[in-house]
């Protein structure tokens, strides 16, 4: 399935029904009076996030989203049938924007939650509706209330616990295939991952998803390459991996090129908890890894990893430090979330 994380939709909410006018007309019943029904009410258009869905490739081909209308009132005062509602499936993370792109309407982070879009238009009142003592034969009746309009701007921010980031060429997708069971491109060619991948990985007792996200490179955050695209998808990481290339001759240049492209990305990026591994290590001499990790560990200022993605090297230590940090995160979420009690004596 392609993988698109952008969409621009048009949505319509149904129209009301109209009232009737009518009359009761019947053999031995000597006043009738009016008898016209109401309108049913339009549908109402509402976007939901369920599970199962990583990708907004629907709505390349569904670009325009119509509640029904209601249906008009009828005679013997018969209500109008309802108009059924538009639901938009969304994945997990789906932020729905005005059509500007910046006014944010609705942030679905959760499955099932839901959100109502555009109301449908209110049915319109028979002439039964109109009767009275002084207008005992109405000859009118109320038509339905147009539905609204909008066009309305989805973009999708994969929920992962953990994010790679690098540049291109740092072994970020063969590390998630070795870690998981998701089956990335692998190729000995710059930019072979084009759309973020996700994986389910296990550490002990802990679980987590890691989202291998396409390499990255210098002024990625004002468009260059594809990080500017795929870069907001670790903002709702938890923690991110930093996967240096280790047979590349300045390691350290790499580190920095992509902690200024993070911090110039903004969005809380560069505050969010970084391990950062030296990949590739069973291609380096023992003496130039010496140097290579004590130069990276001055670089980023704290301890190093040295890992290999092919042969597992150093591989289970890192995913241990992940799940520690993706675990201090959950108990933190969840202590927010729990209600505060207050003191009695």
């Amino acid at each position: 399935m392609k993988f698109l994380d952008t969409a621009k939709v048009y949505i319509q909410s149904g129209h009301g029904g109209n009232g009737c006018i009518a009359f009761r007309r019947e053999k031995f019943i000597e006043f009738g009076g009016p008898w016209g029904g109401d309108g049913g009410k339009g549908g109402d258009v509402w976007a939901e996030a369920v599970e199962n869905l990583n990708t907004l490739i629907d709505y390349r081909y569904q670009q325009h989203i119509r509640a029904q209308a209601g249906e008009p009132g009828a005679g013997k005062d018969m209500h109008g049938a309802n108009g059924d509602d538009a639901v938009m499936k969304v994945p997990v993370g789906t932020q729905i924007f005005e059509e500007d792109g910046e006014t944010l309407i609705a942030d679905l982070s959760t499955p099932g939650q839901r959100v109502q879009l555009l109301r449908g238009g209110n049915g319109g009142f028979g002439n039964t509706r109109f009767k009275s003592s002084t207008n005992q034969a109405p000859r009118f009746a109320k038509p339905g209330q147009l539905g609204e309009e909008k066009t309305v701007i989805l973009k999708l921010k994969l929920i992962a616990d953990a994010g790679l980031i690098g540049l291109p060429n740092a072994g970020k997708s063969t590390f998630l295939s070795r870690v998981s069971e998701a089956r990335p491109k692998i190729a000995d060619y710059p930019f072979t991952t084009l759309a973020p991948q996700l994986g389910v990985v296990r550490v002990d007792t802990t679980d987590f998803v890691l989202a291998d996200l396409p390499g990255l490179i210098e002024g990625a955050h004002e468009g260059v390459g594809l990080g500017d695209k795929f870069l907001g998808h670790a903002e709702r990481c938890n923690a991110i991996l930093h996967l240096i290339d280790g047979t590349e001759s300045e390691i350290v240049k790499a580190y920095k090129t992509i902690r200024d492209e993070i911090e110039a990305y903004g969005q809380g990026l560069a505050d969010k908890p970084e391990i950062v591994a030296l990949n590739k290590v069973d291609a380096i001499p023992q003496a130039a890894l010496t140097k290579k990790l004590a130069s990276l560990k001055k670089a980023c200022g704290h301890d190093v990893f040295a890992i290999s993605g092919v042969s597992g090297d150093g591989v289970p230590e890192v995913l241990r430090a992940l799940a520690k940090l993706v675990g201090k995160k959950r108990t933190a979420d969840k202590k927010a979330k729990e209600p505060k009690r207050e003191w009695r004596p």
